[in-house]
């Protein structure tokens, strides 16, 4: 990008140090198309709880069921006896925050469970799923549970996308023109042809079983 004439910049970010009761990692680069200063915004310092976003009446169709349950148990279980951390994930109204919400959430809810006591856990609402990612509650959702669990599992942050916003605004501000001539000639079809070699180099069993047309 830099070859053309992009300034670029990266840093991972994370929700839960712009208000949000999730710990969300993603890296963002951004770029722009002339010469600029950035500077990627600072966290908040804000405390966050995750009964803050959760829903006062609960419709029973969020609890798990007991074959669901004994099934998630079973495979912590599993896991802890190997040594690794995989398995469900259970948090409760005074927990900081939560894992991070994908977009398999609606298979079975394992990376985020509400704590319900005696009860069996819950899975978060569509609603709590939004706000969990910084959603309005003025903003509708038109979709079924399935999609919207799916679509708030794929979305970004969105304070900290404002926070991102903003500081790009203030970056345009102080854009400079390129000079064209600092701007190198990209062969397109080279950087795939070489892309492929490098793959196909690295896996020497590798077995190219159709043929690639670029």
């Amino acid at each position: 990008m830099e070859d053309l004439g992009y300034t670029v910049f990266s840093q991972v970010l994370n929700a839960k140090d712009f208000g949000l009761p999730q710990n969300r990692e993603r890296i963002y680069i951004i770029g722009f198309l002339g010469k600029t200063t950035f500077s990627f915004p600072k966290p908040l310092g804000k405390e966050t709880r995750l009964g803050d976003i959760l829903e006062e009446k609960i419709d029973s169709k969020y609890t798990i069921s007991d074959k669901l349950w004994a099934g998630h148990q079973r495979r912590k279980k599993m896991h802890e006896e190997k040594g690794n951390g995989f398995g469900y994930s259970m948090f409760n109204k005074n927990s900081k925050y939560t894992s991070t919400i994908s977009a398999r959430y609606y298979k079975d809810g394992s990376e985020i469970l509400i704590d319900q006591g005696k009860n069996n856990p819950r899975k978060l609402t569509p609603r709590e799923a939004a706000r969990l990612q910084g959603f309005p509650d003025s903003f509708q959702i038109s979709v079924s549970d399935c999609q919207a669990y799916k679509q708030f599992g794929n979305s970004v942050a969105v304070p900290v996308i404002t926070a991102l916003a903003k500081e790009i605004e203030k970056s345009l501000k102080n854009m400079k023109d390129i000079d064209n001539s600092e701007i190198k000639s990209v062969d397109v079809n080279k950087i795939k042809k070489d892309s492929i070699a490098k793959v196909l180099k690295s896996n020497k069993d590798y077995k190219l079983s159709t043929s690639i047309s670029l």
